[in-house]
Parts: structure tokens; C-alpha cells; sequence
């Protein structure tokens, strides 16, 4: 039976990341997708203009009814917003006792603008990383998360012990926005580093980038891969979606989560 896999996130209008990527990459990889919606941005490729976090309440009802019904295999975390949301969140997952849950701390949008307020930071690194497998900041979040300043491979490792310190079973250090080494992850278990040397393709159309590795992460976890080997896998799959991305609006374009399917 197909895997079934959740995202809970917020809502990309543009389509190129949050909720929308999740289930794209999701797709791609393998898994049948669900979708909990925290909040919705009016986004496109340049710019956030506005965020509606949706109410506590429907959160809660959106994970009862999907929990409820479908065997959940795996879960991915995405924009949380507010303490209050990620409160919820963790309430609900909690009891479910989840053995594969992938968080990416979304902090920032690519435009710069915050989707995550200050007062929420501690709360995702109290309450929410203890149960996460796994942790995927990129350079921008671990430099919140750990006070390290990051722009080598060293200063990563030096973050991913920190990071690591708040709970989580491994954190993924993304090094898309390394000043040295570009491209190249690291990841980290409480014991052993494991460094995914990868292809830097510089194009400016990289929207979605972090919600679509997570995803496809958690899909590959689903579907009965190591932490390791769904890594690897996922940023396989990424770097061909980056290569094929798609240049349309007029600001940064989103990755192609289809990009093996013809096109023409």
C-alpha cells in the first residue's frame, strides 16, 4: 500500500513553496500527500505581501480528522508561525507517538520577510525538536538556532552539536548559503557526521528549495529509507529540481518537482 505522508505548513499562493511544494515533492517522491494548513500567505515569486494564521481550533481539527483516519507514516513540519500554533502542534503529534517526523524551522521567506515570530523560536526548540528524527536548518536558521555564526564546514559542525543539544535525533546543517563549500550538507547524529558533497547550480530560481528537500525526505523515510540514505536520496532528487527549475514571475522561480515528466 502506497505510504501516506502529512505536511503541516502554510499556504504558498505563489505554488512554489510551503504547503503547495510539500505536496508536489511528496508526490514526486513516491507517497500519497495530506496537508494541515497553519496559515496563509499572499505570496507570488518576489514577495510576501500578507500572513493570515489560521485559527488554533482548525489546526486541531485538521490533525484529528488526519489522524483519525489514515496511517500516518511520516510528517513534515513547515511554516508554524506563532507559539500558540506550534503548541498546538505539538499537543497533537505528542500522543501519536510519530517515529518519523522531519522539521525544517521555516524562519524566513526567500524575500526576506520573518514567518516565524521571535517569541516562537525558543518554543519550536523546547517543545517541538525533542520529537523530531530529524532537524533541516539551512545556514540563515542555524545561525538563529545555535548563535554561531556559519560560513564554513567547520563552523556547521560547530552549530549541529548545539542544535543537536536541544532534542532532536539529527539535524541536516542545508549549505546552499555557505560562503565556502556551496551545496554541501551536513548532517549530523549526536555522534557521526555524514557531509553530502553536491552540485552548486547557480540560478536565481531556487523558491520552495527547503520545503521541497524536507519533503522528499520524509517521503523517502515513509517509504522505509535510513535518515542517511532518504537524505542522499532527497538531495538527489533536488538538485535535478533545481537544474530543470522554472523561470516564470518575475522574482526568484520555484524549483520543477516534475522535471522527469515530459513536458513539451
Amino acid at each position: 500500500m502506497i505510504k501516506q505522508v502529512l505536511s503541516i505548513a502554510g499556504s504558498d499562493s505563489g505554488g512554489g513553496a510551503g504547503i503547495q511544494a510539500d505536496l508536489k515533492a511528496m508526490s514526486a517522491n513516491g507517497v500519497y500527500a495530506m496537508s494541515v494548513i497553519t496559515a496563509i500567505t499572499a505570496q507570488n515569486t518576489e514577495e510576501v505581501t500578507d500572513v493570515f494564521e489560521l485559527p488554533t481550533s482548525i489546526i486541531a481539527a485538521q490533525l484529528d480528522a488526519i489522524f483519525d483516519d489514515f496511517d500516518v507514516a511520516a510528517v513534515k513540519t513547515g511554516m508554524l508561525s506563532s507559539a500558540e500554533i506550534i503548541q498546538t502542534v505539538v499537543k497533537l503529534l505528542k500522543p501519536q507517538q510519530v517515529t518519523h517526523l522531519v522539521v525544517d524551522p521555516v524562519m524566513i521567506a526567500k524575500g526576506g520577510q520573518p514567518l516565524l515570530k521571535p517569541d516562537a523560536i525558543d518554543t519550536i526548540k523546547k517543545n517541538l525538536f525533542p520529537l523530531a528524527l530529524l532537524v533541516t536548518p539551512n545556514v540563515h536558521e542555524a545561525q538563529q538556532l545555535s548563535g554561531i555564526k556559519i560560513t564554513s564546514l567547520a563552523d556547521a559542525r560547530r552549530a549541529a552539536k548545539i542544535i543537536h543539544q536541544f532534542g532532536c535525533a539529527n539535524v541536516l546543517i542545508k549549505g546552499g548559503h555557505l560562503t565556502k563549500e556551496r551545496g554541501t550538507d551536513l548532517l549530523y547524529d549526536g555522534r557521526f557526521f555524514h557531509i553530502y558533497k553536491g552540485e552548486f547550480i547557480d540560478t536565481p530560481h531556487t523558491h520552495g528549495t527547503g520545503c521541497t528537500l524536507a519533503s522528499a525526505i520524509a517521503a523517502h523515510l515513509a517509504r522505509g529509507k535510513t535518515v542517511p540514505d532518504a537524505v542522499q536520496t532527497a538531495k538527489t532528487y533536488l538538485t535535478e529540481a533545481i537544474r530543470h527549475s522554472l523561470a516564470i514571475g518575475h522574482g526568484k522561480g520555484p524549483t520543477n518537482h516534475f522535471y522527469f515528466l515530459n513536458q513539451g
